[in-house]
């Protein structure tokens, strides 16, 4: 099967990572299957979603609802809170963000996340300097935090190039889809996309749905 073509032209201000265009030559020259998703879908790239408050915020919010519910409910957040959504802000509004569609429990998450950044002003510098094993830990010891949302933090904002989210249903779905493969064999099925799991597991979420998934 030929290369897919890695076009990697930027977008909204934003260029592809740094190693996008090796991910796209390397995982088309072991993978039938990936070389066709990513023909399909050229020039397109994974685009951070930026401050890593906001990105935890949004994949809080994107928990077990759809791609189109966490957009819904995001839009909503930033009416009340402004643009850019700032933990103080959040903060201000306390239990008031339940009025933008959220659950009691997420919102708790999402107020007790907006604390700790409010209180440790050098997050986004330490995150940078963590492995990403280091990073899954110091998150996932945050109320509402789990391993999916520290999986979609590294990929969403430090845009790390090899995580794979074994939990994701969506992935899940994809690869018994794509690859005729359940749970039990996905796992072993990601390893042969290493050192790029990240941008294959973006590829099979374009496969399930033409908005990029922007956590």
């Amino acid at each position: 099967m030929p290369k897919a073509k890695a076009d990697i032209r930027t977008t909204l201000g934003q260029s592809a990572p740094d190693y996008w265009k090796d991910a796209l030559n390397d995982l088309s020259e072991k993978d039938p299957v990936m070389c066709e998703l990513i023909q399909a879908y050229p020039g397109s790239f994974l685009r951070s979603r930026g401050a890593p408050y906001e990105t935890l915020m949004r994949s809080i919010v994107g928990q077990q609802i759809s791609v189109a519910a966490a957009n819904t409910i995001w839009t909503r957040l930033e009416a009340q809170l402004g643009k850019p959504v700032t933990p103080q802000a959040a903060l201000a509004k306390g239990e008031s963000l339940r009025e933008a569609g959220l659950s009691a429990r997420k919102t708790a998450y999402l107020l007790n996340l907006s604390q700790w950044f409010a209180e440790n002003k050098d997050l986004d510098l330490s995150f940078s300097a963590m492995t990403d094993d280091e990073v899954i830990q110091c998150l996932v010891a945050r109320p509402g935090i789990g391993p999916w949302t520290a999986e979609m933090f590294l990929m969403f904002c430090l845009r790390r190039p090899d995580v794979f989210a074994l939990a994701d249903l969506g992935l899940l779905k994809a690869i018994e889809r794509l690859y005729n493969k359940d749970r039990s064999q996905a796992k072993l099925l990601s390893e042969t996309w290493r050192p790029y799991r990240t941008v294959a597991s973006w590829f099979l979420w374009r496969s399930l749905d033409p908005i990029p998934v922007e956590y």
